[in-house]
């Protein structure tokens, strides 16, 4: 945090340090400066616009105004998809006078209008903040005698949106509407900082559970800072979530990496309707009506160092004392809340977390409810609480609102645990949870749920997890005159027996009306019998002859739309049978977005994959479709989400599935192509999809496809492929491939059709183009007829020979070779005969236009003019070139398509066109090899370097926790030998020798 911190004061100094220039300079050169200062100081992307920088003596005059509109700031390596900021109005107001002297810029305020700001941090604490570099070989400076200095009077956000998640805990915090105005004078060492915020919609999750749900956030902050030391002390603050009030007291303090914290904190107010009002759901518009009782006392500190590898420690307390709330709408109140709750981790070490509740009393109107529970350590945790709710939910009802639904029926829960929890045991317990003649209506829906019954227990006698057994042992409800029923039973918990059965109709459009599901739509109809037991072991082994498992579904209408899905997927009408081994899905029509399928086949190993890690479903199917539109599942290679533009993101192969598809497709959507009468085998398997001779027609002609797409590496999947292609217009390819257009780009000017045989490999981008430098390959390319015309090439080449006839060219019934080297096409020498003109041409061009060609013509001696034979006779050293019958003209071609740049190079009267143009085209293949090989080694030392990076921070870290565990053991022994011998030498004090008088009698013996 501390980096983040500083990283924003850096950020701001960028800012002002192009500020100081801008008087001076131009306007068209502001992003300059600003490029530079930023190219500078942050290791992120950050884009702008040059119109969106101004400049202004009157939008806050007297001060000289400075700003920035759409700020983006976006994130490096794993968070280079991800927006750090986004800032849509920035703007600093600088003292004129400070700008013009330019010996110290002050920062008069600091502006922010809506701004959008996602700090993130990963599990492996990886933050994407910590963006701003730094010069590690530069002495350090003073910065009393910088140009800038930091002289902040005030600051502002309006509307701002703040989220916070880091997965490393795991915690988030999101607040939205942040309005916060902060002054101080940072010129000072010594001042106060004051600060005002408030937002709503402040919530606060930790390990997936929100502990604060779109609560109000208020708070009025002021804090003593000194700069010298680092050192910051809360004085008066007010800070508010809900209705619930509290404060700080203590220090923060940070003068070096390490952030040091001394703090208490304590509610401002005793009104239990205080701590209510941030229970999730009683904040609602009618809390203020809510009638309270009760007395309530909450406290906390946070004490300890904070760093990368030790946090501070801290502790809660909270006590509620008869509390009552009651709603004046409904009858009955709830009453007798009682709380006595303490958390506690005094060394920082999270897996040393006490929880601790002593009590936890309400009566629901005349229904107990009662908990305690112990809790010391999280992993291994030992457990030893219990509850008890005896509730008729009707009566619940007058107690609690629940807006829209009728509940009936009585619900019962009884458990106790107490033991260690672990990966290895189990607490012994017994629980039992039993709801007896449920009733459910809703108003969206007509028909209720009712005849609801559920009975289930959970036990352990012994505390071994293998002892676990997990029974329902009753279920049963009609939904619309339409019965569902089941049981299960599960022993063991690492490896379970089960025996499980489901029988009837579940309508998911009847029940998500009852029950409405967040960000996901479900419809639809299921009709099931189905039974199942065995043992996990003989899954996982693959014996599937210990298993029993029948029955059959019918699955008629299901939709399915989701946030994570937003394309939808739905199932018209699917046949489905089972036993122990496979699913046979005898019929299954429906659609995938806007795809129809239609599907037949077997699925195996199901229960491994439902059931057990690791686990691939296999199976073998046959899909057949009339329109598939491959472009809507595209999603984007960090988050693995689907991409808002068809044109972006990469295709995932699903992970543990082993599968064997037999596809038909009528059309196939394939970003810009449409493929006809799709037929082959796709494998898919370990997140690698491999196409057998797939085949299709498109643009004309006609592909046969074999190789591979691998997604194992979301973010550089590979691809290998091998194209057999015959008859394609070269017009159309170059259109429609932008590897033709990046490696061939004569294709756009050539009439006429090609074949190919060609393999090649290399990696694919987010838009699922091949990156162009990873490529390599080779095969043979026919030319069955290219008419070449108005090509610049050619055109001069002739003026340079003075041959007129190689202007236009008809090709025809011609191979040639060609390789795909590091991104640069290699094209092997072949001959052209033009008239009695015979060209051999070879040489290679690469992905940024450049072309770099050898063409050796075989021209009868008489076509040559009198300048040519003589700048000849200089060039071969031939006294009597006329004297020959033929005469080879060597010629280099270079620039680009568009803008050639031709020499002659040399001539012979005896050489073979075509070694001649061998041995340049060889020389300049093996100069490709060495290039890709230097590059490839360039990138095998540094991803070995940054292994070696991480390996040293990581042994750095191990190091420093193993140092800390020593001290804190070391700790740990002295206490307990200062403690032991406490006891000692207090256990011989509390049992003196008594002392001999007159009135006691002597011992009768003594033993010496």
């Amino acid at each position: 945090m501390k980096k983040l911190i500083i990283g924003i004061a850096v950020f701001l100094v960028v800012l002002i340090a192009a500020a100081a220039l801008l008087p001076y300079l131009f306007q068209d050169k502001v992003k300059q400066v600003l490029d530079k200062q930023i190219e500078k100081n942050i290791a992120a992307k950050v884009i702008y616009k040059t119109e969106d920088v101004d400049l202004s003596l009157f939008r806050n005059f007297p001060n000289l105004s400075l700003t920035v509109n759409n700020l983006t700031v976006i994130g490096q390596d794993s968070f280079q998809r991800d927006t750090l900021a986004a800032l849509p109005a920035f703007s600093m107001g600088l003292d004129l006078m400070s700008v013009i002297s330019g010996d110290e810029l002050r920062v008069k305020s600091i502006n922010l209008e809506n701004p959008r700001i996602k700090l993130v941090v990963l599990k492996s604490g990886k933050a994407n903040w910590d963006i701003f570099k730094t010069d590690t070989t530069q002495a350090p400076t003073d910065t009393t005698a910088s140009e800038f200095k930091m002289a902040i009077k005030g600051w502002e956000i309006k509307n701002g949106t703040l989220v916070y998640e880091d997965l490393s805990l795991p915690m988030g915090l999101v607040a939205h509407h942040v309005n916060h105005t902060g002054s101080g004078d940072f010129e000072q060492n010594i001042f106060d900082l004051k600060s005002q915020t408030t937002a709503d919609g402040f919530t606060m999750t930790y390990g997936g559970v929100n502990y604060l749900e779109n609560t109000l956030l208020d708070a009025d902050v002021t804090l003593a800072m000194d700069l010298n030391k680092a050192l910051y002390t809360f004085k008066e603050n007010k800070i508010r979530i809900n209705e619930f009030p509290f404060g700080f007291d203590g220090t923060i303090a940070m003068p070096t990496e390490n952030i040091d914290l001394d703090l208490t904190f304590k509610a401002a107010e005793t009104d239990f309707k205080n701590i209510l009002s941030i229970v999730p759901g009683m904040f609602t518009e009618k809390f203020k009506e809510v009638q309270t009782e009760g007395r309530m006392a909450f406290n906390g500190y946070l004490k300890g160092r904070s760093n990368e590898v030790s946090t501070p420690g801290f502790g809660i307390d909270l006590k509620v004392t008869d509390g009552r709330f009651k709603y004046p709408d409904l009858p009955q109140a709830a009453t007798n809340i009682n709380v006595d709750m303490q958390v506690d981790n005094s060394s920082g070490i999270v897996n040393n977390t006490k929880i601790l509740i002593n009590k936890f009393h309400l009566d629901l109107g005349k229904n107990p409810v009662d908990a305690r529970i112990a809790i010391n350590g999280l992993e291994p945790m030992q457990v030893d609480g219990n509850v008890k709710a005896n509730i008729n939910l009707t009566e619940m009802t007058k107690v609690f609102p629940v807006e829209g639904m009728t509940l009936r029926g009585l619900l019962n829960m009884d458990g106790t645990a107490k033991g260690t929890y672990s990966k290895t045991q189990m607490p012994v317990m017994s629980a039992r949870l039993h709801l007896a003649n449920g009733y459910v209506k809703s108003k969206d829906f007509p028909a209720p749920i009712q005849n609801l019954n559920f009975s289930s227990t959970v036990s352990n006698t012994t505390g071994n997890t293998n002892d676990t057994r997990i029974v329902v042992d009753r279920f049963n409800m009609l939904l619309d005159g339409e019965p569902l029923q089941g049981r299960v039973t599960i022993q063991d918990i690492d490896k379970p027996a089960f025996d499980a059965q489901i029988k009837g109709v579940l309508d998911l459009t009847k029940i998500t009306k009852i029950f409405p599901l967040d960000d996901m739509t479900v419809t639809g109809r299921i009709n099931a019998n189905v039974a199942a037991k065995g043992k996990m072991t003989d899954v996982e082994a693959g014996r599937y002859d210990n298993l029993t498992a029948s029955g059959n579904m019918q699955v008629n209408n299901l939709t399915y739309v989701s946030k994570d899905l937003p394309q939808g997927m739905k199932v018209n009408q699917a046949q489905v049978q089972f036993n122990n081994e496979k699913i046979n899905v005898q019929q299954l029509n429906g659609t995938v977005g806007k795809s129809d399928v239609q599907v037949n086949g077997t699925i195996s190993n199901y229960m491994g994959y439902l059931f057990s890690e690791n686990q691939p479903m296999r199976g073998t199917l046959n899909l057949s479709s009339n329109h598939f539109d491959v472009n809507e599942w595209m999603v984007d290679e960090y988050s693995g989400k689907p991409t808002s533009s068809p044109t972006e993101g990469v295709v995932e192969v699903p992970a543990d599935v082993d599968f064997v598809l037999n596809t038909s497709v009528k059309e196939v959507i394939y970003s810009n192509l449409k493929l006809n009468n799709t037929r082959g085998t796709v494998i898919i398997k370990d997140r690698i999809a491999r196409l057998e001779r797939v085949a299709f027609n498109t643009l004309g002609g006609s592909f046969v496809t074999s190789g591979s797409y691998n997604t194992q590496n979301l973010q550089r999947p590979l691809f290998t492929m091998g194209l057999d292609i015959n008859n394609l217009d070269f017009k159309s390819a170059y259109n429609a491939f932008n590897t033709v257009k990046a490696l061939a780009p004569i294709a756009r000017l050539l009439d006429g059709q090609f074949s190919t045989d060609f393999n090649f490999s290399g990696e694919l981008g987010k838009d699922m183009m091949p990156v162009f430098s990873t490529l390599t390959g080779k095969g043979v390319v026919e030319v069955i007829k290219a008419v070449v015309t108005n090509v610049k090439v050619l055109e001069r080449i002739s003026e340079v020979t003075n041959l007129d006839e190689v202007r236009n060219l008809i090709i025809e019934n011609k191979d040639f070779g060609a390789e795909i080297v590091g991104g640069n096409l290699v094209v092997k020498p072949f001959d052209v005969q033009v008239r009695d003109i015979k060209m051999t041409i070879g040489g290679t061009n690469n992905i940024n236009g450049d072309i770099a060609y050898v063409t050796a013509l075989d021209v009868p001696t008489g076509k040559l003019g009198n300048a040519l034979n003589a700048k000849l006779t200089s060039l071969t050293g031939l006294k009597d070139i006329k004297g020959t019958e033929r005469v080879t003209l060597n010629l280099n071609i270079g620039g680009t398509l568009m803008a050639p740049k031709v020499a002659l190079s040399g001539g012979s009267a005896k050489a073979q066109a075509k070694d001649l143009v061998q041995d340049v085209v060889q020389a300049k293949l093996g100069d490709a090899k060495a290039d890709l090989k230097a590059k490839k080694q360039v990138v095998e030392d540094s991803l070995r370097a940054e292994l070696d990076r991480k390996r040293t921070e990581t042994e750095a870290k191990v190091q420093a926790e193993i140092e800390k565990k020593r001290l804190e053991a070391e700790a740990r022994l002295k206490k307990q030998a200062s403690e032991k011998l406490n006891s000692l030498f207090n256990r011989n004090k509390s049992k003196p020798a008594t002392t001999p008088t007159e009135t006691q009698p002597q011992p009768d013996s003594v033993k010496q």
